[in-house]
């Protein structure tokens, strides 16, 4: 199976770095949103990334062109009933999923594939709220999508072998490094990464150390690239909470509680680079 087009759902951070992803690539692209306004910012987005890359002199000019061509922006679902494959990239909220999937399945051709891009929510799930679970698969990437390597490619309880090796290839085709991994609750990397963040907030409360001095020490203690409260930053500290919601609700175990100080900053607006403002401040 070829696949020449691809749906996103959602405009956002993923949204529009998966779109970015597909199109420097060769593929089509439609991208959809709730409003026009969020449409063209994913767009804008993807402009600007691009233009980092040509100062870069990581593409040209030409390359940028003939990318952004291949992105259309909508607002409108049926649009993407073209597309062989769609992956939905919405906010990490279970409901929030089931209500846009159902819509989907309601009105894409039988034939399609449906990619959710959840970091933690179960895809069995998920595949469960559709009429096509066999064609229905979990497609992790990670941010920013065009700079990380890595997609996790979790497979549901009902998700057929077709289904897989399509949505892999599709993966080595954008230059991925795809992982398989079973269905269960956070799949591979954030069931290790948001722990450790969560913890990292923890020692943050009890004034340990101060935040600039936690991110050093892993940084230059674990050769992590970015400290864990850096981290939590970039991924949104919204988000980071949500999942750790998930494992604690899908395990029963304490050792996932959601630290304190993170339910308070989430309270407060405090998402992280998004808003301007997480554990750092940013202009």
């Amino acid at each position: 199976m070829s696949i020449q087009t691809v749906g996103v759902i959602g405009a956002g951070t993923m949204g529009n770095g998966i779109a970015q992803a597909c199109a420097v690539v060769g593929i089509n692209v439609v991208m959809v949103d709730i409003n026009e306004a969020a449409v063209q910012r994913g767009v804008q987005t993807v402009s600007a990334s691009l233009d980092r890359l040509i100062k870069k002199e990581k593409i040209t000019a030409a390359d940028k062109a003939a990318a952004m061509v291949r992105i259309k922006g909508s607002v409108d679902y049926a649009d993407l009933k073209v597309a062989p494959l769609v992956i939905e990239a919405a906010t990490e909220n279970e409901a929030l999923k089931i209500k846009i999937l159902q819509q989907l399945d309601s009105m894409l051709p039988a034939s399609t594939i449906v990619a959710t891009n959840t970091s933690s929510i179960s895809i069995t799930k998920l595949a469960a709220a559709t009429q096509r679970a066999d064609r229905f698969i979990g497609m992790h990437f990670f941010n920013p999508v065009p700079m990380m390597a890595l997609v996790e490619i979790i497979r549901g309880l009902q998700t057929s072998d077709a289904t897989h090796h399509a949505v892999k290839a599709l993966s080595e085709r954008l230059g991925k490094s795809p992982i398989t991994v079973k269905n269960a609750p956070g799949f591979v990397v954030n069931r290790i990464l948001v722990p450790m963040i969560n913890e990292a907030f923890f020692v943050l409360a009890e004034g340990t150390a101060s935040a600039e001095d936690i991110d050093a020490g892993m940084k230059l203690g674990c050769n992590q690239p970015i400290g864990p409260l850096a981290l939590a930053d970039m991924i949104g500290l919204d988000v980071c909470l949500a999942v750790m919601n998930v494992y604690m609700d899908e395990f029963n175990d304490s050792k996932y509680r959601p630290c304190p100080l993170l339910k308070e900053m989430v309270a407060a607006g405090w998402l992280g680079r998004k808003t301007g403002r997480g554990v750092y401040t940013y202009g």
